[in-house]
């Protein structure tokens, strides 16, 4: 993506997570590293980012209420290949 200045615009890094503060966390660091960055808390407003921006990758949360994000992830790969990273506190090997 370029600017109108023909320098590269960052990549927008979309943020999935019920927990505000890691969503804060994360976005503060990517932002001082110079991606852009939208938050999302939950897998409606996922939905409702990905209509209105382009996204270039998705951090998503695993273990959200609702609609998990395994089930957010394969309704996803459905219909776009935007890279998706999983983000989990889980800890079992299986997980």
């Amino acid at each position: 993506m370029e600017n109108q200045n023909n320098t590269m615009a960052p990549n927008t890094i979309l943020i999935v997570d019920d927990d505000r503060d890691i969503r804060q966390l994360l976005a503060e660091y990517l932002d001082n590293n110079g991606y852009a960055t939208l938050m999302a808390n939950d897998g409606v407003a996922m939905w409702a980012a990905l209509e209105k921006t382009s996204i270039d990758l998705i951090v998503l949360d695993l273990n959200m209420p609702g609609e998990d994000g395994l089930t957010l992830c394969r309704n996803l790969r459905a219909k776009s290949s935007i890279p998706v990273i999983m983000l989990t506190a889980r800890s079992e090997p299986l997980d």
